[in-house]
């Protein structure tokens, strides 16, 4: 896609029908999951205080970026940067590596996508890889991405699972200056000769420690392997634990560490328990927090593609505005149910895994864990999706007494 070419329901929640399909009954243990201590979902918000406040040494006006991004970056209402992007663009403009040890929701994106697109608009040989996760976090990286480069003459592919291929190809033949993808359709791509990243000579690896999770370990070796031996590295993570590590090592170069991480988990987030004994009383419990005032907005996740749908349909035969997003729809399908998500058409989102990287809503006010994660790291990844903006958000797991 041209980057230039881009312009910028009323709930009856107080009924209850007779059925309970909302859920079928069973443990929050599945095969393969790791055991949590539930104490570890309880904790209390420790919201930050004034004196505790990150103070910036920047402005966005300070940065010495092409003006067109500068631009943008006023359109967007972007005065001050959030400590990521503080500590980052500096260096990055001088062509450093950087490592970026962050919590999600920090502002990664434009951490990275500032001195990419100055780089990119100043030298029109560059290209710039950008590799996520998920389809989801790729859409949205390309969603900031664009709004940063209008009026840039830029051109972007994004190469995703799920989507028209046909598209993708078209693309690539336009020889566009950034791609953002996920690891196996860039493998794809790569095995088909349909992408070249010899001359790809900046790439960002965002939530390297997920991709590692989702097995693509090989696949992101092989990517980094193509592309330009001279060249500036991005790589930002949650945690930075050996495997990690070992990856950055292998493919970076002297690069600059910069750490925001500031505990486990969000300290904006309250985390607690609700106990239940059963599946109608597990359906009914939670439709009475969803009928909370507090409540404005809300992810649900649930185990399965099936048990998703399943709930989101109990929901909306309770009279709530709910949509489902799973790996079994297709991309058309997820993207339309964000969109409504995000503005505010639908209130509450019930997901799989999926989800839980890759979207960027703001005023998410509850994650509620239908069921248990399949690891601690997964919870951290869940709840990180309330709590934003200097927000108190909450984080609410059922677990079977």
């Amino acid at each position: 896609m041209a980057y230039y070419a881009y312009k910028s329901q009323t709930n009856n929640r107080n009924r209850r029908p007779s059925g309970g399909s909302g859920s079928r009954s069973r443990g929050n243990r599945r095969p393969g999951a790791k055991y949590i201590d539930p104490t570890r979902f309880v904790k209390a918000a420790k919201p930050v205080t004034a004196e505790t406040e990150y103070v910036p040494t920047h402005k966005f006006d300070d940065f010495d970026v092409h003006q067109v991004v500068k631009t943008n970056l006023r359109a967007k209402g972007f005065v001050t940067p959030t400590p990521i992007q503080d500590q980052t663009i500096i260096p990055a403009l001088a062509g450093k590596d950087i490592i970026g040890i962050a919590n999600t929701g920090t502002g990664k994106t434009a951490a990275f996508a500032i001195p990419i697109l100055h780089m990119l608009m100043s030298q029109r040989g560059s290209r710039a890889l950008v590799v996520a996760p998920t389809r989801e976090l790729a859409m949205q990286i390309e969603e900031d991405i664009r709004s940063m480069a209008k009026g840039s003459g830029l051109f972007g592919a994004v190469l995703i699972g799920g989507a028209p291929i046909g598209r993708q190809l078209r693309d690539l033949r336009s020889n566009p200056q950034i791609v953002i993808g996920t690891p196996g359709r860039i493998k794809d791509h790569i095995e088909r000769r349909t992408l070249n990243l010899e001359r790809f000579n900046m790439v960002v690896l965002d939530e390297v420690d997920r991709m590692l999770d989702m097995g693509f370990v090989d696949d992101v070796r092989e990517i980094l392997s193509n592309v330009a031996a001279q060249r500036q590295s991005f790589f930002f993570s949650a945690t930075l634990d050996a495997r990690v590590n070992s990856l950055i090592q292998t493919f970076s170069n002297e690069p600059v560490t910069i750490s925001i991480k500031t505990g486990e988990t969000s300290d904006n987030v309250d985390q607690n328990v609700i106990q239940f004994g059963g599946n109608m009383e597990k359906i009914e419990k939670l439709h009475d927090v969803l009928i909370q005032p507090n409540v404005t907005k809300a992810i649900i996740f649930d185990e399965t593609q099936r048990s998703v749908e399943r709930l989101s349909n109990e929901l909306i035969d309770r009279g709530f505005a709910a949509v489902s997003i799973h790996g079994g729809k297709n991309q058309g399908q997820r993207q339309r149910a964000l969109a409504s998500f995000k503005a505010n058409q639908t209130t509450i989102l019930v997901a799989t895994d999926v989800a839980a990287r890759g979207i960027d809503v703001a005023d998410v006010s509850h994650v509620i864990n239908y069921t248990q994660p399949q690891s601690y790291e997964d919870y951290v990844h869940r709840i990180g999706r309330a709590g934003r903006a200097g927000k108190t958000g909450y984080a609410l797991t059922f677990v079977n007494r």
